[in-house]
């Protein structure tokens, strides 16, 4: 077991746990290791407390409310857009935090995008999610369950995910390298590697290591400026791996996995959308197999930047194809509700 298998409750919460961990587990409270599939079943379904597990007997249903426990999130407040049905929901954490997962229909199938922080410590000026810090990492459990509840919420199926909510998930890397091991196992929600992408602003350590750990996991990275000078600006984290370091790892990522790149690129009024920006970015990822995707910034009250207009997106990005880089805006989903990342979960805490 891990520690971050247990709360201050010092119950085990078997939501965190793999299916062998499981089976491993009820062999030490002498019980026989298929009740583990069993449980892992339940808890990847729609099971929220150990009464709703009907195949175990009594007996282990009391012993499990006894020394386990099951994370399971509380909906605090649903945003639904009017304009194409996208859901952002705040949840409330057991110890207080709150985090938000926003729910997206795509003619792919549905898609979420979860938070794998309370919280962000890096500091982004553009970041709704960085106001106010780090609170702590979240568990495997806790990510997973931003999934399942919202299931069970809209009773829909959720086939991608994006881990672009709060938090930098390379700041949270052992429980995010749980989670996807969880959310990948047939017995569970059986969901592809290929259908998981995860966005790191560029700890570049972290970043080698999920190359060769999950190869199949799409990778984008937040790129915001065209030079070190003016990412240092925006982003401190490239005071510490320099943009020069940054694009070298994700050219070797690329070369090492055999997968296309996404360069996230929140376009800033008059900051990173001038002509010189453009033509930084074109020599910067010349030759690259990498998609650049622009995101018109989203009002924060507490910065003082201002987004380029989705029209001067589009412009932007025709100049861009035109130089052999491929690129796409951002479609706007849920313009209507607290679009900014963090938004939501900032404004709960006024």
């Amino acid at each position: 077991m891990t520690e971050q298998m247990t709360v201050q409750s010092g119950k085990t919460d078997v939501k965190n746990m793999t299916r062998d961990e499981l089976k491993v587990w009820m062999k030490e409270l002498g019980q026989p290791a298929f009740r583990g599939e069993q449980i892992f079943g339940w808890v990847h379904g729609t099971a929220t407390g150990f009464d709703h597990m009907t195949n175990l007997p009594q007996s282990l249903r009391e012993l499990l409310k006894e020394k386990g426990r099951i994370t399971c999130h509380r909906i605090e407040r649903v945003q639904t857009s009017r304009s194409d049905g996208t859901k952002k929901y705040l949840f409330r954490l057991e110890d207080g935090n709150a985090i938000e997962s926003v729910f997206m229909r795509y003619k792919f199938g549905n898609s979420i995008c979860v938070s794998t922080q309370a919280g962000c410590r890096m500091g982004c000026r553009f970041c709704a999610s960085t106001i106010g810090g780090l609170c702590r990492n979240l568990t495997a459990a806790e990510i997973l369950e931003e999934i399942l509840a919202v299931q069970r919420d809209t009773g829909e199926r959720i086939s991608h995910v994006v881990l672009m909510g709060t938090g930098e998930p390379f700041d949270n890397y052992d429980n995010v390298s749980r989670f996807f091991r969880l959310v990948h196992d047939p017995k569970g929600l059986n969901l592809s590697l290929r259908n998981i992408t995860v966005s790191t602003c560029g700890i570049l350590p972290v970043m080698k290591r999920f190359g060769d750990d999950f190869p199949q996991v799409n990778l984008a990275v937040s790129l915001h400026a065209s030079n070190g000078q003016l990412r240092s600006r925006l982003m401190p984290i490239n005071r510490t791996y320099p943009m020069e370091e940054l694009i070298d790892a994700c050219r070797e990522h690329i070369e090492k996995t055999g997968r296309r790149i996404t360069f996230e690129y929140t376009l800033v009024k008059g900051v990173n959308d001038r002509e010189e920006n453009l033509t930084e970015l074109t020599a910067l990822l010349a030759g690259m197999n990498c998609h650049i995707n622009l995101i018109p910034m989203n009002p924060v009250s507490e910065r003082d930047l201002r987004g380029t207009d989705r029209r001067f997106a589009e412009e932007f990005c025709k100049k861009l194809e035109k130089k052999g880089i491929q690129a796409t805006v951002r479609r706007e989903l849920g313009s209507d509700i607290d679009a900014a990342c963090g938004q939501l979960r900032l404004n709960s805490q006024k």
